[in-house]
Parts: structure tokens; sequence; C-alpha cells
């Protein structure tokens, strides 16, 4: 086999248990899922799962991984339009995500809060990006940076340019911003995650105007 068939079988392969865990989690948490029918749903062994993916929780991981591609490619097209409105974009991708699969989104988003140390997979190659994301153009070169890569460099642009007062305090607004990022969907991905959108945008309003209000006080 060429390198270049290897590598779109590695690709299709991590994108095929991708979509069976997906499938599933549609269904049930992950603890109710096993590695034998994630494989059989793929047309691969179990060994050849775990060739890719040590463990179920390393797959959920690829998955953020992915989640992260697309979240980033989102806020580089709407970098152009200031540093928030990139932010906003992160979260409005989120929230479509979340209402096109509720329950996979926050089984995900549990599955992160449970992770005891921080998940090391490997680098997503840029024919999986291609593959997972046919209709982004460009998406081969956008990282997995997670949150803490998308919104840290981004806050710190808004305070540049004036988006945000001088003073505010990066930290507490990385607090806020995942606060409502993990909340929102985590409150009501089950009962209304057509109203994840609409309620991302309305506490990010909270957010920027109240880092704007407190400004250089004393959190004292």
């Amino acid at each position: 086999m060429t390198d270049g068939r290897r590598d779109r079988k590695l690709a299709q392969t991590r994108l095929a248990l991708l979509a069976a865990l997906r499938e599933r989690l549609a269904e049930r948490p992950l603890e109710e899922i096993n590695v034998r029918e994630l494989a059989e749903a793929a047309d691969v062994s179990e060994a050849t799962f775990y060739n890719h993916f040590p463990t179920k929780t390393d797959l959920a991981v690829y998955f953020v991984q992915l989640w992260s591609i697309d979240a980033g490619w989102h806020a580089a097209a709407a970098d152009r339009h200031g540093p928030r409105a990139a932010i906003t974009a992160i979260f409005d991708a989120t929230a479509a995500d979340v209402a096109r699969a509720p329950r996979v989104m926050g089984e995900v988003i549990a599955v992160q809060a449970r992770l005891s140390g921080k998940a090391t997979p490997p680098p997503l190659t840029a024919l999986e990006k291609r593959l997972a994301f046919p209709d982004r153009p460009g998406v081969d070169a956008i990282d997995a940076l997670g949150l803490d890569g998308l919104l840290p460099p981004r806050i710190a642009a808004a305070r540049a340019c004036g988006e945000l007062p001088a003073d505010v305090d990066d930290s507490a607004a990385f607090l806020a911003l995942t606060s409502v990022f993990f909340g929102v969907p985590l409150l009501l991905a089950r009962r209304a995650p057509a109203a994840i959108a609409a309620a991302y945008r309305a506490q990010l309003a909270i957010v920027w105007a109240g880092l704007a209000a407190t400004a250089g006080k004393d959190p004292s």
C-alpha cells in the first residue's frame, strides 16, 4: 500500500470509528458503549481500534479535536470582523453542533469534565481535516487548539484593539467565557437545544458588559 493510500485508509478508519461513536452517543452514555460494537460498526477489528485509540475516551477526545478544528475555522473566518466576533463565531458554531446532536455534545462535555489529566492525542493529518470537513476551504491549515488556544489570544486582541478595556483581567475573561461555553449546553441541550444559540448570545452580552464594568476594580 502506498503512503497516500495508507494515509487515506488511516483517516477513513478514524472517522468511521468516530461516526460509530456519535451514532451511539445519541442514545447511550459512553460507559454503556463497548469497543467491540464500535469496531464492528466501522468494519474493523478490535485490534485495529486499539491501534488508533487506546481507549473509548481517546476516541471521544478525537471528537473534541475535530470540534476544535471546526471552531477554529469559523473563528479564523470571523477574525477580520474583530476578536469579539471571532469568539462569538466559536460559540455560534458550537450551538449549531449541539442543536444537531444535543445528547452527543452533552456526553462529550461530560467526558471532558471527567478527564483526570490533559489528553495528548496524536495530531490530526491534513487529510483527516479535509475528509471531516470537505466544505471548509483551507481547513487543513487549522490546528486543533481547544478553548485554551482559541480564546486567550482573542481576549488579548480584544483588549489591544479597544473591544475590551485595556485593564480587563485575561484570566477572569477566560473563566467567564468557558463557564458560559460549558454551562449553557449542560442546562439546555436536553430540553431546549434550539435555544442554545440565542442563550449563548445573551450570555456573551452579559460577559462583555460585566468585564467592561469591573475592569480595573479590585475583585475582593
